[in-house]
């Protein structure tokens, strides 16, 4: 009998322990639509779930929503309608505090990397903290010492700790992108939403910031929703994919999935030029 328990609590915790798409749902998505004022729609009922520690991949064509997405999912846009459940809590209804709570643990990186170029990359990784600290303190720029070890321990991890005295302005592309990581890694978040992070990188460095991305994913067990163009990332990269074209969700699978067949019907008429 004893044997048998150990090999049931074996499996048990092998199973718990495994990255698939069966696990325990922490983020979902129902008939989420997005009109903008100029009646622009953006997304059209979009539902989908994201497990526990996944690496989402969302593809598609330049507008077909992926941004918009992302930003209603941690409410830098307001979405029109449906609903967005993100650990139990209806982070499409949540304000005020209890919002600012949420967003504590939403890392957010961005394709044009959002830094304060003048500052210097200690204080914008620090600015992750901005959740966790009193205003004054931000304004001042007099964070805890336990924030400035944990963020020279953020830039080693992206291999930028050289650079923490550098202006944001003087690093190349790929470097600002890894100050955006460590600066959402200062958050501690649980999820990381990261909107066309490699858009304006060349392959080398894309891949660079993608093994990044992948690395928090697997070794903290972040879940991330990245947004991406190409879909060579995408099977490299991701656990599972979405797809929208023109606001709608398209395709949802296991990258391996996206067959010719798949491939034109994401990107349609486009599908040719991206071939």
């Amino acid at each position: 009998m004893p044997s048998l328990l150990g090999n049931f609590i074996d499996g048990f915790l092998s199973k718990a322990n495994a990255r698939n798409w069966a696990g325990v749902s922490m983020l979902r998505v129902d008939n989420l639509t997005k009109v903008y004022d100029d009646g622009t729609v953006a997304l059209r009922e979009v539902s989908f779930e994201v497990p526990d520690g996944q690496f989402l991949a969302v593809v598609g064509l330049s507008g077909s929503g992926k941004s918009t997405l992302l930003r209603c999912i941690n409410r830098l846009i307001e979405p029109t309608s449906g609903e967005i459940w993100w650990n139990d809590i209806k982070l499409s209804h949540v304000t005020g505090e209890e919002l600012r709570r949420a967003r504590r643990k939403i890392g957010m990186i961005f394709q044009q990397f959002n830094l304060v170029e003048r500052s210097t990359v200690l204080t914008n990784v620090l600015s992750g903290r901005l959740g966790y600290v009193n205003p004054i303190t931000s304004v001042l720029n007099r964070f805890p010492e336990a924030d400035i070890q944990r963020a020279y321990v953020a830039m080693e991890r992206v291999g930028i700790h050289g650079k923490a005295d550098n202006r944001a302005d003087e690093l190349s592309g790929g470097q600002q992108q890894r100050v955006g990581i460590a600066r959402a890694l200062m958050q501690e978040p649980e999820l990381v939403l990261a909107d066309e992070p490699v858009a304006s990188l060349d392959p080398v460095l894309a891949h660079s910031i993608m093994r990044h991305l992948q690395q928090i994913n697997r070794e903290d067990d972040i879940t991330v929703l990245c947004s991406l163009h190409f879909l060579d990332l995408v099977q490299e990269y991701g656990d599972h994919v979405i797809a929208l074209n023109e606001g709608r969700l398209v395709f949802e699978g296991a990258p391996s999935e996206i067959d010719d067949v798949r491939f034109k019907e994401i990107y349609g008429k486009d599908a040719e030029r991206i071939g």
